[in-house]
């Protein structure tokens, strides 16, 4: 019987001990895996206009109380209640809960203890809506019809529908209708039919991540919110003068200022062609919980018909500049986050 070496000893122990290891290596990489990706990886935004709209103005109304009412997690809650599903929304309920929380019988804390989801869908909300409420500064007149202005600090909606006052559309929930240019694909967005010309604008303050020709979405702008959760996207501008002259990639924008104009282009591989028959603004909302969400089949977009609706009671008002043709908005504001991004940009 032949004696076995003593490096070959030594190897079948480093065999051995490497075999032991891996179930330690694979459980450590598991581990990594699941704090690298503990994000929201898929949101179903189902709110109604209604439900927003109520829960806006308890929110509103109790900014100055005891117990200030943040719509955002009455929503959640409602959320969490219904699973999700909007078609069972009652305003008895959040009335119920209004009522209880303003009367300091319950705190939002011993309301969703046990209810497992909720953090899921606060999160997710807050998501979606995050920057659309809270204090601002906006130019109003100073007295009905004087040309002079003043402004006012405000508490409320500071973010506005994508379309100017005085111009109107008509829509549909299409969310998720076939499109078949290119390929076959659900349509991520929501579109407003009108004039070409009409003036799009800023839903939410932000800096311009995208500006330029894709061949779907022809001349299109993409703006993310300064919190990186949202990324607002407008497609199908204009022919020839698709956007504010002034805009380029990194530039700040105002929630209400006048970005672009509606018009028919994309559907096309070369630049500045009208390939869409009717003319429209399709816009969208993309989620980004983490930056591998940003491009690819890991992004979220959420339908955005209901939040149109819910928007539209705050219309930007806009004139236009004949020697330059360019749209603006009449009563600026000051939203402080974007105060913020500028006084950042200085540095």
């Amino acid at each position: 019987m032949k004696r076995i070496s003593h490096k070959l000893i030594i190897r079948i122990e480093c065999i051995l001990l490497l075999l032991l290891c891996i179930p330690f290596v694979y459980q450590g990489i598991a581990s990594a895996n699941s704090t690298t990706e503990d994000y929201i990886k898929w949101v179903d935004f189902g709110v109604t206009s209604e439900a927003m709209q109520q829960a806006y103005e308890l929110d509103v109304s109790t900014y100055d109380q005891a117990v200030h009412l943040e719509w955002i997690p009455l929503l959640a809650y409602l959320g969490t209640k219904y699973g999700g599903d909007f078609s069972r929304f009652s305003s008895g309920d959040l009335q119920e809960i209004a009522e209880d929380l303003t009367a300091q019988i319950e705190t939002m804390e011993t309301l969703t203890e046990d209810m497992k989801q909720y953090s899921y869908y606060e999160e997710a909300y807050t998501a979606v809506l995050g920057g659309l409420v809270g204090e601002y500064e906006i130019e109003v007149q100073k007295e009905e019809g004087s040309e002079e202005t003043v402004w006012e600090e405000r508490y409320g909606l500071k973010a506005f529908s994508p379309i100017a006052k005085g111009y109107e559309y008509f829509d549909s929930d299409d969310f998720g209708v076939s499109r078949s240019y290119g390929y076959k694909r659900r349509h991520l967005g929501h579109d407003m039919m009108g004039q070409v010309g009409t003036p799009v604008i800023a839903i939410e303050s932000g800096y311009v991540e995208a500006i330029g020709w894709n061949q779907y979405g022809g001349w299109r702008l993409g703006i993310r919110s300064f919190d990186g959760k949202r990324y607002y996207y407008y497609a199908h501008l204009r022919k020839d003068f698709p956007y504010n002259k002034s805009l380029e990639e990194g530039s700040i924008v105002t929630a209400g200022d006048v970005i672009g104009y509606m018009g028919r282009t994309g559907y096309s591989a070369n630049e500045n062609v009208n390939n869409i028959e009717t003319p429209h603004l399709h816009w969208g909302l993309q989620l980004i919980f983490d930056e591998s969400q940003k491009e690819g089949v890991n992004e979220i977009w959420v339908n955005c018909y209901e939040l149109t609706r819910f928007l539209y009671q705050n219309r930007s008002v806009t004139e236009k500049n004949e020697e330059t043709k360019e749209y603006y908005r009449i009563y600026e504001m000051k939203d402080p986050v974007t105060e913020g991004a500028n006084e950042a940009s200085l540095y």
